[in-house]
């Protein structure tokens, strides 16, 4: 790689120099990542360990457990994709790195890696790792970027792993069953260490695995649950429950696990643990974030058949007069099927190009056909423009949708909101 200039180089030249010496996006494997942590002693980043994986809400679910543990312990996070800024990927105490933190972290990553090449996510995933080292937080929390058993973050040896959705998202890489993606997520428990599931249609590989490695297997119905009773939530976990009022929204099974990840931490929960960690959940960007307004505006970066299927429920609960829907894919999303499945909610489209943003990004030609909106379908230059349109139009009965990636929301989606 070609480093940039001592004392000369800003954060964006590093990420771009890193994106140059290694343009594969994806290149799944422990050896080039775990040499380099070695050398700089980084596979135990925190006294406690917590490494979340899954399909979809695993970063909802590292908010809810920082948020349940709040200021009783430092915290490091780590999460991916970002929506606006790279910082946004590693926080302590909730604040995120700041350009010199990192541009630190990547300078000591350079000076140990010596010939190794890594890619994009690995440089992150130890700088991370070096930062809240550094730092001497007393919990990591870590969330895998694809799948799990070879991801990077699996070079930390977790002391509790969180596995909280198994569905068909990069196939590709992870295999074409819902049983072959759930083998691959297990590689992120550990033998005699609590391996928590908060998918409750989980598929029968994960527990094999779960045993094969040994470890302690706790899943969602059995070692702890959520139910509503009586116009109150409750969330049993072993001998301990906790209960309370709460807005429906953020009341599910990846809660429940979050608690658990924090009972097992050695700390307790209250219902005003909860509701706290729940509204800084609620404020997530980009994860089915309504703003109320007139018209409706919901933004959620769901790119795959799980989440958009929670984004139609949240949908079909309101009642709206129209929904008017801008959306922009990555290629290599089921794209076909999504249109298939939004088609009966929607009443006007606005497929939007992200072919200039990444090289990964459909065209807005791409997506009309595969979305099966040909003929005389509008096709919008940017999700901007998508947007604009939808607006233009929209009463205040409606809702206008901005989905599809976290490319699509960044674009229009005002971080200060």
């Amino acid at each position: 790689m070609n480093t940039p200039a001592a004392g000369h180089a800003e954060l964006g030249d590093w990420l771009d120099a890193q994106l140059a010496a290694h343009p594969g996006e994806i290149e799944l494997g422990l050896t080039r990542v775990g040499r380099v942590a070695d050398a700089l002693d980084l596979r135990c980043p925190a006294p406690r360990s917590v490494v979340i994986g899954g399909t979809n809400g695993k970063g909802s679910c590292v908010a809810l457990t920082a948020g349940l543990i709040g200021t009783r312990a430092r915290v490091g996070c780590y999460t991916s994709p970002h929506l606006w800024r790279y910082n946004e990927r590693v926080t302590i105490d909730g604040v995120p790195a700041s350009d010199a933190a990192l541009i630190a972290a990547f300078r000591a990553i350079e000076a140990a890696r010596g010939e190794t090449r890594l890619t994009f996510f690995e440089w992150g995933t130890l700088a991370a790792l070096w930062l809240f080292k550094r730092a001497g937080v007393d919990i990591a929390i870590l969330e895998v970027g694809l799948g799990g058993r070879l991801d990077a973050v699996n070079i930390v040896d977790a002391d509790i792993a969180l596995v909280v959705s198994i569905g068909l998202d990069h196939t590709d890489w992870l295999g074409e069953t819902r049983d072959a993606i759930g083998y691959e997520k297990a590689g992120i428990y550990r033998r005699g260490r609590p391996a928590l599931c908060s998918e409750r249609d989980r598929p029968e590989s994960l527990a094999a695995q779960a045993d094969t490695i040994g470890a302690c297997f706790q899943p969602i119905g059995q070692a702890f649950d959520i139910r509503r009773v009586d116009g109150q939530w409750r969330i049993r976990d072993g001998q301990r429950s906790v209960q309370g009022t709460i807005e429906a929204d953020v009341l599910d099974d990846n809660l429940a696990a979050s608690v658990a990840v924090v009972h097992r931490l050695g700390l307790s929960v209250s219902a005003t643990d909860i509701a706290r960690a729940a509204g800084a959940q609620r404020r997530l960007p980009g994860r089915r974030e309504w703003h109320l307004s007139s018209p409706a505006i919901v933004y959620d970066v769901g790119h795959n058949e799980a989440a958009v299927a929670r984004l139609i429920e949240t949908l079909t609960d309101r009642s709206f007069a129209r929904v008017h829907l801008v959306i922009g894919m990555l290629v290599d999303k089921p794209i076909e099927t999504i249109g298939a499945m939004l088609a009966p909610h929607v009443d006007h489209w606005y497929p939007v190009d992200l072919s200039s943003v990444t090289p990964r990004g459909a065209s807005a030609g791409q997506l009309c056909s595969r979305l099966g909106r040909g003929g005389d379908q509008t096709c919008f230059a940017s999700p901007m423009a998508g947007l604009t349109a939808a607006r233009s139009v929209a009463d205040a009965a409606d809702c206008i949708v901005v989905c599809g990636s976290f490319y699509t929301v960044a674009r229009v989606r005002d971080p200060i909101t």
